[in-house]
This record gives C-alpha cells, sequence and structure tokens, in this order.
C-alpha cells in the first residue's frame, strides 16, 4: 500500500517474515494510509525494544476500527487465556 491511498479497517497493508512464513499486516483503522516506519528498515528490532514509541509499524490519519481493542484490553485478554491454560494444566 502506498502513502495516500485509503484503506478500511481489516485491509491488508504490508507484511511481515517471521519463523520462515510471511504474515499479512492488517489494518486497524480506516482512512489514509501515511505510510510504514522507515526507521524498522534500519533496526527492525525497534518492534521488540520499543514497540508503543519508536517501533511503530503504520501510520493511518482517520478513525480506529469501532470493534478495535485498545493495549489494555489486549493485555487483559491475553492475561485471561493464559490464566485459564494454566489452570486447565493444574486440574488435569
Amino acid at each position: 500500500v502506498t502513502p495516500g491511498t485509503v484503506i478500511a479497517p481489516g485491509d491488508v497493508i504490508g507484511w511481515t517474515e517471521g519463523f520462515k512464513a510471511l504474515s499479512d499486516i492488517y489494518s486497524a483503522a480506516g482512512g489514509e494510509f501515511c505510510g510504514s516506519n522507515p526507521a524498522l528498515r534500519e533496526s527492525i528490532t525497534k518492534i521488540d525494544d520499543d514497540p508503543y514509541g519508536e517501533g511503530w509499524l503504520y501510520s493511518v490519519r482517520g478513525e480506529p476500527d469501532p470493534r478495535h481493542m485498545d493495549v489494555h484490553g489486549y493485555m487483559a485478554v491475553l492475561d485471561a487465556t493464559i490464566e485459564t491454560m494454566l489452570k486447565g494444566r493444574h486440574d488435569g
């Protein structure tokens, strides 16, 4: 996707490679695609080192998907899932 393209939530806007597989990156917002983070071309480790600062993936000028979940909500879902999985291991 090139800057200036109008995108919708759920549109594939790029890809990432890891563990010998390619995975699509889906937009969490609709509006105008402003571009990907050029700093990641220099140092991809910024994603791990500073994901909410210098490690951002892409920018969109528009509105988030109304179904989106912020980072705190996502962390709560992950915590609950892990707790459930661990409880199942200890119960069985």
